[in-house]
């Protein structure tokens, strides 16, 4: 990847907060673009979520090399839903 594709970034806007099935306190944080065509997911330790530094924002700018492709329709549309619900209802540094 160039030096161009790897300093443009996509917002994503926060989609779904899960707590991990494999690992006792991770939180799973999942953003995806308006569209629905691109994702980006972080995992925290339950235990980070304590204090004014480590809010959880509505939305982030991600690099495009850090974006996962979304390849199902359904989860395509909900991605799509509840990011474009985020972003008309939030500030992009809001915390949520």
């Amino acid at each position: 990847m160039d030096a161009e594709s790897e300093a443009e970034t996509r917002r994503v806007w926060l989609v779904e907060r899960t707590y991990s099935d494999d690992e006792l306190n991770i939180v799973i944080l999942t953003y995806a673009t308006p569209d629905g065509e691109w994702y980006h997911r972080k995992e925290r330790a339950l235990t980070s979520f304590t204090g004014d530094q480590r809010e959880t924002l509505a939305a982030l700018d991600v690099s495009v090399s850090n974006l996962g492709r979304v390849e199902d329709d359904e989860e395509r549309e909900w991605f799509a839903t509840e990011a474009s619900r985020m972003q008309a209802a939030h500030e992009p540094d809001d915390a949520v």
